[in-house]
């Protein structure tokens, strides 16, 4: 399975592993990476420091490329950036934000700059200012969410563009794979399926909460602020959508959601902590290791499209 993604980040398969906040740390990225995919650091607002150490440690591990993800409105965003080009990291993806004013110092550096995006709009934006691909990633992932879906959004955007389209949100297995690379993707990038791993080291709770997961149990709080964001409900999703309804400020919204995330991964506090999840977490039913995970996707994406030839 070789397409230009596999070129381009000098991989064995297309597949990426999203650079989750609090989650996306170097046991993963490693172990995400020598499976034969690409591992990510996310960088999320951590310091520059934080995230100079996680590569450091990732390359103890592995000799593979690996990335880092790059979340745009964090106010350590600069520094990190810097931070990357020093360390001459293989790839970076960026988010919530737009990138253009480091393109020239990535560049420089031979960093594969690949920004995750929404719109076809933007898409055409990247490709302009020198990204070498695009992550499309649909509504239906974790975390904050655009308001197309995968199935939409993928195919316009490689209408749109020449460089690589990387497909993301709601892919799960060999199915979701071959299915993004029929629409036109030339490789995946996977978040909520590689937090159920054995090398994704973050509570058990958040990962139990996922195992039980069932199709309908995801929400999306903060469409009234801009900033819409993908969770599995519980106690907070509830009382975030009732403020919401009732017409809430963003200041009272965003109180209620300070330090959720980090509350759900390190804690293990499903009910008020926000457990973060895209709409595939019911198809999620055990844990397995990295290398193990990829092999299987792999043979089964490749076993389908077998069938359909």
């Amino acid at each position: 399975m070789q397409t230009r993604v596999t070129g381009l980040l000098k991989t064995e398969y297309p597949i990426i592993q999203g650079g989750m906040a609090w989650v996306a740390d170097y046991h993963l990225a490693a172990a995400v990476s020598n499976g034969g995919g690409l591992g990510m650091i996310g960088a999320a607002n951590a310091p520059a420091e934080w995230v100079a150490e996680q590569i450091r440690e990732v390359r103890k591990r592995t000799d593979r490329p690996f990335g880092v993800n790059i979340m745009l409105m964090s106010p350590h965003a600069d520094e990190v950036a810097r931070t990357v080009a020093r360390e001459r990291v293989p790839v970076v993806t960026t988010g919530a934000g737009n990138p253009e004013q480091y393109m020239t110092l990535w560049k420089e550096k031979d960093i594969r700059v690949i920004p995750v995006i929404a719109s076809v709009a933007m898409a055409k934006r990247m490709e302009k200012c020198g990204a070498d691909a695009v992550v499309a990633e649909g509504y239906e992932s974790g975390g904050h969410v655009g308001e197309s879906t995968t199935m939409t959004l993928v195919p316009q955007v490689c209408d749109a563009v020449n460089i690589p389209v990387i497909a993301a949100g709601g892919i799960a297995d060999g199915r979701g794979i071959a299915a993004a690379l029929m629409l036109g993707a030339e490789g995946v990038q996977m978040g909520t399926r590689f937090v159920v791993t054995k090398e994704c080291h973050i509570h058990p709770a958040y990962k139990e909460r996922i195992l039980k997961a069932k199709d309908i149990d995801t929400k999306v709080t903060g469409r009234s602020t801009g900033h819409p964001v993908r969770a599995l409900r519980n106690d907070m999703t509830k009382r975030y959508l009732e403020l919401e309804q009732a017409g809430a400020s963003m200041e009272e919204l965003e109180y209620l959601t300070l330090g959720a995330l980090r509350r759900a991964v390190t804690e293990g506090d499903v009910l008020n902590g926000s457990v973060m999840a895209g709409q595939i977490a019911g198809m999620i039913h055990e844990e397995t290791d990295c290398r193990t995970l990829i092999r299987q996707l792999i043979e089964d994406a490749e076993k389908r499209m077998k069938v359909w030839r």
